[in-house]
This record gives C-alpha cells, sequence and structure tokens, in this order.
C-alpha cells in the first residue's frame, strides 16, 4: 500500500498537466481554431508554402521566378504574422487558467517532495527542480519541476494530436521571426 501512496502526488500533477492542457486547448479552440479567419490564414500560409517550396525547385530558376519567391515569401511572412497575432488573443486567457492552476498547485504541493529523480541535476536545474523544497538531497523533485516538464511536453503532443500544431511554414517564425539570410 505505501508503494502506491509514495507516486501519488505525482500523479496528482501529472493529472492536473494533462487536464489544463485540455482545458487550454478547448479555450483555444473556442477563440481561435473554429473561427472562419484562423482558418483561411492557415489555408493561406499551406499554399503559399506549397508554392514556395514549388518555386524553390532546382528546375525553376529564372528572373521571373526570383519576382514571384520574393513576392510568395512576403505573402507567407505576412500570413504567419496574422495567424500570430490571432493566436494571441487566446493567450491571455489561457495565462490567467495556467497561473491559477500554479497557484492552486503551489499551495497544495507547497514543501512537499512530488518525486525522486534518477540522478543529480546541476546547479542551474537543481534550482528549480528543488524550489521550495527543505534539505539537501538534490534528487527530491518540486511540483514546479515536475509541473513545467508536464506542461510543456503534454500540450505540445495534445496540439499535434489535435491537429492544432501551428502549420510547418509557421513553426519558425512568429511575431519575430528569424531575419533573412539572403546575401546582396
Amino acid at each position: 500500500m505505501a508503494f502506491s501512496l509514495k507516486y501519488l502526488d505525482a500523479l496528482a500533477v501529472v493529472s492536473i498537466s494533462f487536464a489544463t492542457a485540455l482545458l487550454c486547448e478547448a479555450i483555444s479552440w473556442l477563440l481561435i481554431y473554429r473561427t472562419s479567419s484562423y482558418k483561411s490564414l492557415r489555408q493561406s500560409i499551406d499554399r503559399a508554402s506549397k508554392k514556395l517550396d514549388m518555386l524553390k525547385s532546382p528546375s525553376n530558376k529564372s528572373a521571373s521566378n526570383s519576382k514571384k519567391l520574393d513576392r510568395v515569401e512576403t505573402s507567407l511572412k505576412e500570413s504567419t504574422r496574422d495567424l500570430s497575432l490571432a493566436k494571441f488573443k487566446s493567450g491571455g486567457v489561457v495565462a490567467g487558467v495556467l497561473i491559477v492552476v500554479f497557484g492552486l498547485l503551489n499551495s497544495m504541493f507547497e514543501g512537499k517532495v512530488v518525486a525522486k529523480l534518477p540522478f543529480e541535476p546541476i546547479p542551474f536545474v537543481r534550482k528549480m527542480s528543488h524550489r521550495g523544497l527543505h534539505g539537501t538531497d538534490w534528487t527530491d523533485c518540486s511540483m514546479v519541476f515536475l509541473y513545467f516538464l508536464c506542461s510543456i511536453s503534454i500540450r505540445t503532443n495534445l496540439q499535434k494530436y489535435l491537429g492544432f500544431a501551428p502549420p510547418r511554414a509557421a513553426a519558425g517564425a512568429g511575431l519575430f521571426p528569424m531575419p533573412d539570410q539572403k546575401m546582396n
């Protein structure tokens, strides 16, 4: 019986993290993914990325293609920016939900060891993995660390599973995309 109770706190944190990810994705679906503007932006990005791939193929090298390529890249960047702005709307609501859940979990598991790490983390990670815990057993894991790891992994995989992951062409871009690497 003691064996199963030992993992109960960790299971609770993982379960709450999963439920929170589901709630956040439901909110995102209500505010973003079901709207016609999101769907049209997504289709625009998909079309532009296919056209860009076609224009970048080795068989299409000409002066007129260079201008078309620039137009398509600009269109793709604008659509990606608009998509990021559309997603930004629900970001505040999702952030509010995550803050409330984190505060609730923090009060429930304050000073409690929820898991045992199979290694001693490096000092930078140790500060987060041992946050709020007493003692010097660095293999003790706090709720903060476990919740953080679960949140980033579960939500990303849930978005992929539900089909809400950003289009591949828009994955690297956002409000602050990397500058072009073109040589003049």
